[in-house]
């Protein structure tokens, strides 16, 4: 929803009725995850997708019905006939959307839930699929409710986890909140802070890893010891720009709970000075990537510099060195591309491989 959020408050404060189709589950190979979303706006406007235009029509059609009538409902689509006259995903994946009218009445908590995303606080939306009531739930309260104290009860607790997690899914539960029980789904939203991804070393390589991680999502922050390196007018697309030698940064951006283990790590700084002991903070945390530049014979002399650092050879697995996949890159700008590839596919699994050479499922469970 984050894409579309903007438009769809400014449309809630003009007190415009709007419908909003949103994306529940999905199998196979669809295009979009939960919590993707489209809005069809007053005036017909389209912002938003929910399949990548495969069922955009039919979806677009069915938000002007439930702006007309109030009345939630629920959608499913899968794969297309074989003259493709039937909508549907050709892909050959499956969706299930909720749509819904968003106003004033329906949705009271928009603009909570504008301000906790915009500024970067944790905060998870409870949906019934139902009727399409909603509960606004953050670490320390809640606002709203599905209908029954029970109900909004299991789904905070359970919503925390999933917003701890950084999961977005639909939950099941009893008529009174039994968490075995049948009858009443709700489709539970996270809106996590964006990942991070820290940048060690003010270079070129460094510039374009910023632009291609602010691109898929993540905050960037860019450190270098070097004053005359490390500004902001050389790293437009970081968020943030830090003077400092790396080690300390990120010593403590750890001890302040600023890293977690969706951070990612690169190490571009190409001198042992700078990254062997940026290196040894960083294989101690907990992060989902790090990743070093450098030929295989630095390397080489990197991990025997870690070693007698007193690192373990499981601490050293976990370093991504040479850093990025075998695309034959040259330029800044393509090793950023690698790099980024790398990190992608370890997030979900992927093997780097052309899928023209593979068989199965092009996306991983």
């Amino acid at each position: 929803m984050r894409d579309v959020l903007d438009r769809l408050l400014g449309w809630w404060e003009a007190g415009e009725p709007v419908g909003l189709a949103t994306v529940t589950a999905t199998w196979s190979s669809a295009p979009r995850q939960p919590g993707a979303a489209l809005v069809v706006g007053p005036g017909g406007e389209v912002v938003g997708s929910v399949s990548g235009g495969c069922v955009e029509g039919a979806v677009y059609e069915q938000c002007l019905e439930v702006v007309e009538s109030g009345q939630a409902r629920t959608l499913r689509y899968g794969i297309s006939d074989d003259d493709a006259y039937e909508v549907g995903l050709t892909c050959g994946g499956i969706i299930e959307l909720l749509v819904e009218r968003v106003d004033r009445e329906s949705f009271p908590q928009l603009p909570e839930l504008a301000a906790a995303i915009g500024q970067s606080r944790p905060v998870a939306l409870a949906t019934r699929l139902d009727d399409a009531r909603h509960l606004l739930i953050t670490p320390d309260e809640r606002t709203g409710t599905l209908g029954a104290d029970r109900v909004d009860d299991a789904v905070t607790d359970d919503g925390r986890g999933q917003l701890a997690a950084g999961r977005t899914g639909v939950l099941h539960y009893g008529p009174s909140g039994e968490r075995r029980g049948e009858g009443l789904s709700v489709l539970v939203a996270s809106f996590a802070p964006p990942a991070r991804m820290l940048v060690f070393g003010a270079t070129d390589h460094a510039a374009a890893t910023a632009r291609i991680g602010s691109f898929l999502g993540y905050h960037v922050t860019v450190c270098d010891a070097r004053p005359v390196f490390a500004t902001a007018r050389r790293f437009p697309s970081a968020g943030q720009v830090v003077v400092d030698w790396p080690h300390r940064y990120l010593n403590a951006e750890a001890e302040a709970g600023r890293i977690d283990e969706r951070t990612v790590l690169c190490v571009l700084t190409h001198d042992p000075k700078f990254d062997v002991p940026v290196l040894e903070v960083a294989l101690r945390l907990p992060v989902a990537y790090v990743g070093a530049m450098g030929s295989r014979r630095t390397h080489d002399d990197r991990t025997k510099r870690l070693q007698e650092a007193g690192l373990s050879d499981a601490d050293l697995s976990r370093l991504a060195s040479p850093v990025g996949l075998d695309l034959g890159a040259r330029t800044p700008e393509e090793t950023a591309v690698s790099i980024a590839a790398e990190i992608v596919a370890l997030r979900w699994g992927g093997t780097g491989a052309r899928l023209t050479t593979t068989d199965g499922r092009i996306h991983a469970e």
